[in-house]
Formats: C-alpha cells, structure tokens, sequence
C-alpha cells in the first residue's frame, strides 16, 4: 500500500458504481476518480441541485465521463426503495456500492422514519440501500460493497439495547460513534453472511482520517453556533488533511485487487493522515453475536431483508 494513491486506480472500464453523498467531499472525489479510470457512476445525492451541479464539475474535470444523477435521501426508506428499483431496473450490472454519505454529531433529529438522524442515516439507510440494491451486486462477478466509517467509532459501542437512542438522553457525539460503529459491525456481519452463502463478493470498510469536508461545520451550522462552526473551519485548514487524499482509503477499498472481506482500510499515519493501509478497530465491531443482534434489529426497523443471506 505504500504510496498508493488515485493513479493506482486500476482500470474500471465497463463496471458500474453506485457512490452516496457524490455531491461533496469523499463521495465527489471517489466518483470523480472512479469515472476517470472508465466506470459509469450513479452520483447518488439527496439534493437535485447540488447532484447535477456535482455532475457538472466531474465532467469539467473529466470530459467524457459517464455520470447519471439519480436522487437519494437516505433518511427516507421510501426514497431508498425508489433509488434500488430504478438502479436495479436500469443496470444489469452492480461492480461497487460505495456506501459514503453520512451526518456528524448533529442536534437532535429524527428521519422521515422516526429514526434518530445520525442511526438512521449513517447506518439504517445504507442497510436497507445494500439488502434492496444486493440482488444485483450478488450477480455481478467480483463485486464489491465498501461502507464508510470513522476513527471516531471508537468513542462508543452501539447500545444494542436502545440502537435507534429511543429511551436515552442524546449526546451527539456518542450517538455519532454508535453510528459508525454500526457502520463497521454492519460490514463484519454482511462479510460473514456472505463468506457462508459461498459469494464472492466482497463487502469492506474505511474512514478517512481526518479530512477536510462539510461534515465539520453542518452541525455547528444547524445549531446556529457560528463561533463553533468558524473553529471547525480554522481546524479543517491548519490540521486536515484533502478530500482527494481522505478518499484514498475508499477508493483503495473499492478497487484495489488485495482487498479481503472485512478489511478496514484508513489513513497510515496514526489513523489520520497518509496513504491507505490496513487501519486498527475496536474489538466489539469484529463481535459475531453483536453483529447478528445488529442485523436483526436493523432488518425490523427498517423492514428490509436480505433474502438468502437470512438466518
């Protein structure tokens, strides 16, 4: 992995990419560099505006590339369904799902499901977008499904107990931590179910580090705590590192040809800056039984299964 970097990108001519959050940061430079090496990539974004605008600035950068914008929010399971039925009904094919969107420690809220937002974004919603889209992936030889995680996860396990924060005072940032915590039990388990059903695909993680996106400032922003939301911005100048090189880890994840079933890929540096290598986890998002206790709950909250991959 040494020095790897979006050059090493190999070839993706004739694969299909579906990338959530296209429209900014992490997502946009892994879109952008997955459409330079020849793949056709679903920009998967919530807002019209900022999907077509994001389209726009790829194809500047990239003439020629195929793009096609299609609307998710990932806090609507109405609007996730309608996303994987118009994927699976335009695409015979599903090379990499690049599960990339995602809220931090944001004020209290809850999706248009009653979830609470950062559970239900960061984790319900690629649950269900996977199980709905994993039809199509399981047929596509070599596929890949590479679900974005944090070095935060490591504040807190999720409460398997009360996973959805129902019956609990909300603390953003521990909420945030279950979150991408649940990210990468979520990976372990699908990786497990997988490895038993005998597929091939292969279902991996990775966090950026620390890297300069949108995420810092949207919740400061939401709170209208404009001092708090000018310091993320000073912290994301003198210590983060780029976008270009925080999607490294996904990009790597994605396409590289070592990549085994539940790797964790993130910055080499003290997991926050540098290129792509194999990143420490907790222990509790390697936990079997956890994992099945996730996946059971996500399955009921969400009413999305994955079919063969059931119990």
């Amino acid at each position: 992995m040494a020095g790897w970097n979006a050059q090493d990108v190999p070839d993706q001519r004739g694969r299909t990419a579906v990338v959530t959050g296209a429209n900014s940061g992490l997502g946009y430079v892994t879109a952008r560099e997955l459409a330079r090496k020849g793949a056709r990539v679903v920009l998967a974004c919530r807002s019209a505006e900022r999907g077509a605008e994001a389209g726009d600035r790829i194809v500047a950068e990239v003439p020629g590339a195929d793009l096609v914008f299609l609307r998710l929010d990932l806090g609507d399971l109405d609007s996730v369904r309608e996303f994987a039925a118009t994927v699976t009904g335009t695409y015979e094919r599903l090379d990499l799902l690049v599960n990339n969107a995602g809220v931090m420690a944001l004020p209290p809220g809850r999706t248009a499901d009653g979830f609470e937002t950062q559970f239900g974004v960061n984790h319900l919603g690629h649950f269900a977008l996977t199980a709905l889209l994993h039809p199509l992936v399981a047929a596509t030889p070599g596929a890949r499904i590479v679900t974005v995680s944090s070095m935060f996860h490591v504040l807190s396990n999720i409460d398997l107990d009360d996973p959805n924060n129902d019956r609990q005072p909300y603390r953003k940032w521990v909420a945030y931590a279950r979150s991408k915590s649940a990210n990468l039990l979520f990976t372990h388990e699908l990786a497990r179910r997988l490895s038993r059903a005998g597929s091939d695909v292969v279902a991996a993680a990775s966090h950026p580090g620390y890297a300069s996106t949108n995420l810092q400032t949207a919740g400061p922003r939401q709170e209208g705590r404009k001092g708090a939301e000018r310091l993320m911005e000073l912290g994301n100048r003198v210590f983060a590192q780029s976008a270009e090189a925080g999607a490294l880890p996904s990009l790597y994840a994605a396409t590289a040809p070592d990549v085994a079933p539940d790797t964790f890929v993130g910055p080499s540096f003290a997991m926050w800056r540098g290129a792509p290598a194999p990143s420490w986890r907790a222990p509790w998002t390697r936990d079997d039984r956890a994992g099945e206790l996730l996946w059971a709950a996500s399955e009921d909250l969400t009413g999305v299964t994955f079919g063969e991959l059931k119990d």
